[in-house]
């Protein structure tokens, strides 16, 4: 019912509704429109009351909740359905048992901050609370294990756009899971998967973003949004923007294959045509990062002119 209210307030356009008129659009009684008038507010709607006038919708608050993430997102798969949380140990974990629970493709969980928040490796992900946007979605592809990579490539795509539609800034993808702003990580992608030898159950993604974050909170190789536009950004349209760009990169991947999605990678990528050292299972690959492949592998040409295929590892940069 609240954001039944809350939509009918967005509406007015910023004009006084009735709480009779409330009333009598949902059939509840007028005590009840005002336990919902405080409940909004509560959540950090600002609602002004005028007596024998009624109420208005003032302000929104920049929180990752269902009611604002919805709002006009117009998503086909990813974000249909929406939970959020003030703080949890991981919206990853959350996500695991929702999908072991049926939950269907495309649900989100968002969260205010984590506890235990992870990256690849098993590294920390720090988030601090209200700063950043940190959540977890369900996909369920028709794919084999092998080439669940692709769906991290797929999603960091999709990240890095929405991020230079709303903020502007040049954001570009460092192989395979990282966006970097300014040479700095603003982006982690974290993607595991519940599998059998040929068929993948479901893929959990994990994605953190340094949206206002300040520089001093974290790691030194890292920045924020914030940091680098030199003003706030809104959360929950960075948000709602990140979520519609994966469910149209999703759509391009189901309905015309991974190649799209390379041409897309290649042309937001940080790393093609730059000296590499990528370390992958305790060894030390060295060269020069010259394509991806349709596997989602990074392409090394080596010193000694021959390509190797790389699947996972740590890439460092040679300036």
């Amino acid at each position: 019912m609240d954001d039944k209210i809350l939509n009918m307030f967005r509406s007015s356009n910023g004009e006084f509704i009735s709480g009779e008129d409330i009333s009598e659009k949902f059939g509840i009684s007028r005590a009840a429109v005002w336990k919902h008038i405080e409940q909004l507010r509560k959540d950090g709607y600002e609602i002004t009351g005028e007596p024998h006038v009624g109420y208005r919708l003032t302000g929104t608050p920049d929180k990752l909740i269902p009611e604002e993430l919805s709002y006009k997102l117009d998503t086909k798969t990813i974000g249909r359905k929406i939970y959020s949380y003030e703080s949890t140990d991981s919206t990853n974990d959350i996500a695991h048992r929702l999908a072991q629970s049926g939950s269907p493709e495309g649900t989100a969980v968002f969260s205010e901050s984590q506890s235990r928040g992870r990256g690849r490796m098993g590294r920390h992900w720090v988030s601090p609370k209200g700063k950043g946007i940190y959540f977890s979605f369900i996909l369920r592809p028709d794919v084999p294990p092998a080439e669940a990579p692709k769906i991290t490539l797929m999603s960091a795509v999709g990240v890095a756009l929405a991020i230079r539609k709303i903020t502007h800034l040049g954001a570009l993808i460092k192989w395979p899971n990282d966006i970097l702003v300014n040479n700095r990580k603003a982006v982690g992608i974290l993607t595991e998967m519940s599998a059998e030898v040929n068929t993948v159950s479901y893929i959990v993604l994990g994605i953190g973003i340094n949206v206002n974050t300040h520089r001093n909170d974290l790691p030194k190789e890292a920045t924020s949004l914030k940091a680098e536009a030199d003003g706030e950004v809104s959360r929950v349209e960075l948000a709602r923007e990140v979520l519609r760009e994966l469910d149209r990169q999703y759509r391009v991947f189901n309905e015309k294959g991974f190649r799209k999605i390379i041409d897309e990678w290649k042309g937001l990528s940080h790393t093609l045509g730059e000296e590499v050292k990528i370390t992958c299972h305790g060894r030390k690959i060295e060269g020069t990062a010259v394509d991806l492949d349709m596997s989602g592998a990074l392409v090394v040409r080596l010193d000694n002119g021959f390509t190797q295929h790389v699947t996972a590892g740590d890439v460092l940069m040679v300036r």
